[in-house]
């Protein structure tokens, strides 16, 4: 299935609203350039959810598998991701969201102060996009989360696993290992802001 096939004509509608994350992102890039000697946002992408993956959620959620329940249950059929420098950025980068006047920040999932029991440490804000009135998400972590997530994610999707729980345990203990890691260069940079 195509994605016009399932969002319809609502899918001009998410391309907007991924090109208007960007270009605020963008903007912030800029912003923050000409404020901060590290450039706290490193990359970031963005995507719109491929109708078998919003299909698959759908199902999960014991939703009807519908173009409205996807764009109206479903919160990251636009989503974005941006990978922070330092802790700090990220607090950076969400204070920067939650001032926009363009989003509306329906719910704040931070996974960042309350990691999930696999360890990932991150913040969602569920969105609407004021200009297109879709709903999206952001995803806001470290470079190095995002290494873990990203190993983490392509690990998760194997069809069979043996010895899952001692994987799971060793994934638990990275994250951990990841986290204390932010710590101490959040540290080491404030420390070199002082000097």
């Amino acid at each position: 299935m195509t994605y016009t096939e399932f969002y319809g004509n609502e899918y001009e509608l998410l391309k907007q609203t991924q090109h208007s994350l960007t270009v605020k992102i963008e903007r912030m890039m800029d912003a923050f350039r000409s404020e901060e000697d590290i450039q706290p946002i490193v990359y970031y992408c963005s995507r719109i959810k491929s109708p078998d993956s919003m299909i698959d959620k759908l199902q999960r959620y014991g939703l009807p598998v519908t173009r409205e329940a996807a764009l109206g249950s479903i919160y990251d059929a636009v989503g974005v991701r941006v990978i922070c420098s330092f802790t700090g950025d990220v607090i950076s980068v969400i204070e920067t969201f939650e001032n926009d006047p363009d989003i509306e920040i329906i719910k704040k999932k931070d996974y960042f102060s309350n990691p999930k029991p696999n360890g990932y440490r991150s913040v969602h804000l569920c969105i609407r996009v004021c200009e297109t009135a879709a709903l999206a998400e952001i995803q806001i972590r470290t470079i190095a989360m995002d290494f873990w997530a990203t190993l983490e994610h392509q690990l998760k999707y194997k069809k069979s696993i043996s010895h899952e729980a001692l994987i799971r345990n060793e994934l638990k203990r990275c994250a951990d290992e990841i986290a204390s890691t932010d710590i101490s260069m959040q540290t080491i940079r404030e420390i070199l802001k002082d000097i």
